[in-house]
């Protein structure tokens, strides 16, 4: 017993790795507070300053520019900074806790349901309204069951399951540049009319990253009760979807719980069509406390697993 201590010990990645956690369950990060939110309000600024063609292919090009100015001074200042500091678990440490967030979308789920169970729109749609680009206002309850089911299965997806998988290839610097990608993606996506094209390199990048944990993870809710029809649903529907990653971790929770996700949404108020996914049920507020609940249960069953893979490849425990 004592020599496997003394393994756990010595494997810094997984204390990191279990530190950050326990930190982020006792006093996660204000949503309004943590510093993606800067980073969200500066890109947008920067947009404004340089997404000015109509040229489609100038477009394309100033996105990828702007890209590029965002994130890799960003990566060399961190990559600089870590051979100088004291302590490099401390350092891990620091930005992985600034890339994880589950708290937080817990938080957002409570009051959400809260709000959905006793009908009250505009309380959801005020809650909704700070995590999505969509337009929220012509949202019904049903419109607001889809959205914030789907908030909530992407925010896990990102927030945590691609963190994770990034933090065990690349550290804690590899977290927090997916966790900065996946922000920028989220403050030029495309579906806004005003960021099309130029959103379509930093949507594309995003997209690469969450190829492989995203559908390992929809791979992991397919498992068990329904898994041949979440197999059959995300083989019918995920072509169906632009996005690879999240198209199969939507389709695998709405075939998990036979809930209706996907359909049309307003976007700066043009409307874009969007493939129905999943099942046929339309999800009330106990459906979005049942996504939840699936969600939470698989994303511990990840965080054992890749904690014992992390053992076995770092240390040999």
């Amino acid at each position: 017993m004592e020599d496997l201590f003394q393994q756990l010990y010595s494997n810094g990645a997984l204390l990191v790795l279990w530190g950050a956690l326990l930190f982020h369950l006792i006093l996660p990060f204000p949503r309004e507070a943590h510093p993606a939110m800067l980073w969200h309000k500066f890109a947008e600024q920067l947009a404004d300053k340089v997404n000015t063609t109509n040229s489609y292919s100038q477009s394309i090009l100033s996105g990828s520019l702007a890209w590029l100015l965002m994130l890799l001074p960003m990566l060399a200042v961190l990559v600089a900074l870590k051979p100088l500091v004291w302590q490099p678990q401390l350092f891990e440490l620091a930005f992985l806790l600034l890339a994880i967030d589950w708290r937080n979308t817990d938080k957002f789920t409570a009051q959400f349901v809260a709000a959905l169970a006793r009908e009250d729109k505009q309380q959801a749609k005020m809650l909704l309204k700070p995590l999505v680009n969509r337009n929220t206002e012509p949202l019904s309850l049903l419109g607001l069951g889809k959205a914030g089911s789907e908030t909530l299965i992407m925010s896990y997806g990102r927030n945590v399951i691609g963190v994770l998988f990034w933090y065990a290839l690349a550290g804690g610097i590899g977290a927090f540049f997916y966790r900065m990608s996946v922000e920028l993606a989220r403050a030029w996506s495309p579906s806004r009319q005003q960021f099309s094209p130029f959103g379509i390199p930093a949507i594309k990048i995003v997209a690469v990253l969450d190829f492989v944990p995203l559908r390992l993870f929809a791979i992991m809710i397919s498992c068990g009760q329904r898994a041949s029809a979440c197999v059959q649903l995300i083989r019918q529907q995920a072509r169906s979807w632009p996005l690879p990653g999240p198209a199969w971790l939507i389709v695998s929770v709405g075939a998990k719980l036979e809930l209706s996700l996907g359909g049309p949404a307003i976007y700066a108020g043009h409307k874009a069509v969007r493939a129905k996914l999943g099942g046929r049920i339309a999800p009330s507020a106990i459906h979005v406390a049942q996504v939840q609940k699936l969600l939470a249960w698989r994303m511990f069953a990840w965080i054992v697993i890749q904690s014992l893979a992390m053992g076995l490849i770092y240390q040999g425990i």
